[in-house]
């Protein structure tokens, strides 16, 4: 069962957005008869969103406000949530009332079933077309590399047991990623589809950029999964590979070169010889990456693994 909750929400310049979304979640959480707190993460936002969150704090007990000093992103705003929440589930949400506060029983509901963490499903979408298309596609790339089969990644709305969570190191645009990253943990992942709206009041902060941003994290969180504790394993088969074409040109040039009587100086040469190099410095890359894993384990007395359960 669940015990407490956290709603943590980073806003960025959602002040028409403050009140109403105030008004529905508390509406939602009191209904609930749980201990629970609200943490607004303001990002920094230029407009009234920190002054309406602080009225909201100076009249209800439940809520919390962190300001970030500047506008650092939307995985920053969520780390500092993450850490200042005192609940055993927490649940995060965008501060754009697309997310309806009435889905959060729902993922409660598949928490106490046994999930350790649970998505949101934006089975019916209310965006545009362009948002939907990157979502689907920042989806698809996903599952093809991290061999998970959540549906929507993309959705805010989502709720973990804190221990789920615990000790997460977020950077750069991998917030959307906190579901796989828990997931590859071994924690048990479900989903729970949940009602999504249209945005009523402010922009949009989704695009290309974004995507593009979020495909390098990806790129990032699949070499963190298969190769964070044995690097040379990678760089070795990169440096393999290219000796491997190396050597493949050096012999079609020596087979040339006998059935015409002469070999030629010409660009394959060159790049046999680039490729020698460059697969010689990447095994070197690979031991320093190898010696700077292991001095890392080492010094921060951590290990590359979690207890799930000792019985002793």
């Amino acid at each position: 069962m669940v015990q407490s909750l956290s709603v943590v929400i980073p806003m960025y310049k959602e002040q028409d957005n403050v009140f109403p979304l105030y008004q529905e979640l508390t509406s939602v959480l009191k209904k609930l008869k749980l201990p629970y707190e609200i943490l607004f993460v303001d990002d920094g936002s230029p407009d009234q969103t920190f002054t309406r969150l602080r009225q909201l704090h100076a009249k209800d007990k439940h809520v919390k406000v962190i300001r970030l000093q500047r506008n650092s992103g939307q995985t920053a705003a969520m780390d500092a949530g993450f850490c200042a929440a005192q609940g055993r589930v927490i649940v995060t949400m965008d501060g754009d009332l697309q997310n309806d506060p009435a889905s959060i029983p729902a993922l409660l509901a598949k928490i106490d079933e046994g999930y350790d963490a649970v998505s949101g499903w934006r089975a019916s979408r209310h965006d545009s077309f362009g948002k939907k298309f990157y979502s689907r596609l920042a989806n698809w790339l996903r599952k093809k590399l991290l061999k998970e089969n959540i549906h929507d990644a993309g959705c805010a709305l989502k709720a973990y047991k804190r221990e789920a969570i615990q000790d997460l190191e977020l950077y750069g645009e991998m917030h959307r990623y906190v579901i796989s990253l828990v997931a590859l943990r071994g924690f048990n992942v479900g989903e729970a589809r949940v009602n999504h709206r249209h945005r009523i009041h402010g922009q949009t902060k989704y695009g290309f950029k974004r995507l593009l941003h979020g495909f390098l994290d990806l790129l990032f969180i699949k070499f963190l999964t298969d190769y964070s504790t044995r690097p040379l394993h990678f760089f070795g088969l990169v440096s393999i590979a290219q000796y491997g074409l190396a050597f493949v040109i050096f012999v079609e040039q020596v087979i040339k070169a006998f059935y015409l009587g002469f070999l030629s100086v010409g660009p394959l040469l060159v790049l046999i010889v680039l490729l020698a190099v460059t697969g010689t410095l990447t095994i070197i890359f690979g031991f320093l990456a190898e010696l700077l894993i292991r001095t890392y384990y080492a010094a921060s007395h951590r290990k590359p693994y979690t207890v799930a359960y000792f019985l002793h």
